[in-house]
């Protein structure tokens, strides 16, 4: 008897996404190291021999892994899709641009070779996502994507904890939770791999900007609507410095990475 995929968490609205990464175009580059770093890992998991013709990077945002994909794929026709118009100003050409919800994408059946997509699906409702990947690849298609786990910024939630009651970040899937929704959305040779990244600021201050930087503060439910109390932050400040290493304050990336294909 097959096992049903695990419980969908709900998601923010459509629209404060968008927003939050409007928001965030402009800075968006400056602050993503790690968000670099983890394309150069989701493009090194990609099986050798890959060629397609035609590939899409689903939740694109300025586009950076499109350079990396065109260096590995020269002669790949490029699609860049994302939810933000200006996120997707940024990108540039030859890639075609085009905006759209990675939960009902804009494109025909079996049309791509390649579906990539590098932290974006987190934001989505997955199974939604997975759905229309597949319906998108053609029979021998490839998946590649990275999304992130459970442990993803858990130091914000240490500093929070005995502050508030409000959330500070989104409900992650864990990895098995990924892969069983990939065979849920008819996918096969499903490998998923676990990673943690960390990046390190000097202050609880840079930390929450960085965060805002990226676009990925103040999504979920439950979240903080009005701005801190000077009392808050400063009892946020001295939880996340308990956790200071030689390094600065850590904040942890819990990156999953899943390949397959139809």
């Amino acid at each position: 008897m097959t096992k049903p995929p695990p419980p969908v968490a709900s998601r923010p609205p459509k629209t404060r996404i968008r927003q939050s990464f409007e928001r965030a175009a402009p800075t968006y580059d400056s602050a993503a190291a790690i968000q670099r770093g983890i394309c150069d890992l989701l493009l090194a998991s990609l099986p050798a021999g890959l060629a397609p013709a035609r590939l899409l990077d689903a939740g694109c945002g300025t586009g950076h892994a499109l350079s990396l994909l065109s260096q590995r794929f020269p002669g790949a026709a490029a699609l860049a899709l994302d939810f933000s118009p200006a996120m997707l100003q940024r990108v540039a050409p030859p890639a075609d641009r085009l905006a759209g919800d990675l939960e009902h994408l804009p494109l025909a059946a079996a049309s791509v070779d390649l579906y990539w997509s590098s932290l974006a699906v987190q934001w989505c409702e997955l199974p939604k996502v997975l759905a229309e990947a597949r319906r998108v690849l053609r029979p021998n298609g490839q998946l590649a994507l990275a999304s992130l786990g459970p442990d993803t910024f858990h130091e914000l939630r240490h500093a929070f904890a005995g502050v508030d009651s409000y959330r500070h970040t989104l409900a992650f899937h864990t990895p098995g939770e990924i892969a069983a929704m990939a065979r849920a959305a008819g996918f096969a040779s499903i490998a998923v791999r676990q990673e943690s990244r960390t990046a390190h600021y000097a202050n609880f201050k840079m930390l929450l900007k960085a965060v805002k930087a990226i676009g990925a503060n103040q999504l979920g439910d439950g979240r903080r609507t009005g701005l801190m109390s000077r009392s808050t932050f400063a009892a946020a400040e001295a939880a996340g410095e308990t956790l200071r290493t030689p390094a600065g304050l850590p904040l942890t990336y819990d990156v999953v990475t899943l390949i397959a294909h139809p």
